[in-house]
């Protein structure tokens, strides 16, 4: 089996600020990451390939090129192959250009199997991976968080917030993995020195895809981010000791001298 996991490097969300001014990120100084549900899926690909003889995986990812240092953890934790898509002309992609571009390299290899992370912890859209799907016109599960290699087909157990669900779907594929799915490995410092020394991360630009110009970048991004923010934070809690009957006159007072009632 042919396995390509995308990953993208984000910044550590519990150091992340924003600009008071134009309501930005700030990045700089910011320590980034590879995403958590990405590296979930890329630990469960890693753990098909060895149950399965003759399997390969190849991390995928588009991003600037202080992104190759995410991609050596990634054939630090075993990835055959590594490519990062980076030029300038992918700057600047919302989900679908970023989608658009990813699929276009896709394409270019083999696979029966593509795995992505249900969202970026930096956007939270749950978006690239299913436009993924739907530009390379293949079946896509989503919410992984068990795999069950068959014949031709993978049996996936899809967790929802108040059940599981059991899906059964025919190779090529593509997945979409909870953080559950998989608890990364434990990197050893073997693994590390030879994914620095032995191991070379690929470098692809426009010109190693075919993809039409006006699907890439700001050109090809149909949504604009106007404003960011960070959420209200919710002022202290009143903590009242009371008995049954007189708590609940308290709550009824508060709920109506707040309207909600």
């Amino acid at each position: 089996m042919k396995i390509i996991v995308t990953i993208k490097q984000v910044p550590d969300t519990t150091e992340v600020k924003l600009d008071p001014v134009t309501g930005t990120l700030i990045r700089e100084g910011v320590p980034s990451i590879m995403n958590p549900d990405d590296k979930a899926g890329l630990e469960a690909a890693l753990q098909l390939r060895d149950k399965i003889p003759g399997s390969t995986v190849t991390a995928l990812s588009m991003g600037p090129a202080q992104a190759s240092v995410m991609m050596r953890e990634a054939l630090a934790m075993g990835a055959d192959r590594a490519i990062l898509l980076c030029d300038r002309a992918f700057a600047g992609s919302d989900t679908l250009a970023t989608s658009s571009s990813i699929a276009a390299a896709i394409r270019t290899l083999e696979f029966d199997l593509v795995v992505t992370g249900r969202q970026a912890i930096d956007g939270d859209t749950a978006q690239v991976g299913p436009q993924i799907a739907e530009h390379l016109h293949i079946p896509n599960v989503s919410y992984a968080a068990e795999i069950v290699p068959e014949f031709g087909s993978l049996k996936v157990k899809r967790m929802f917030d108040d059940r599981y669900q059991w899906q059964r779907v025919k190779t090529p594929c593509l997945l979409t993995a909870l953080s559950e799915l998989a608890q990364p490995r434990y990197l050893a410092p073997g693994a590390v020195f030879r994914a620095w020394r032995e191991k070379e991360v690929e470098t692809w630009n426009v010109s190693n895809i075919e993809i039409d110009p006006g699907y890439l970048g700001l050109a090809g991004s149909p949504t604009k981010v106007k404003k960011s923010f960070p959420k209200a934070v919710k002022p202290a809690g009143c903590v009242v000791a009371a008995e049954n009957g007189e708590a609940a006159d308290i709550i009824m007072k508060k709920l109506r001298e707040h309207f909600i009632i």
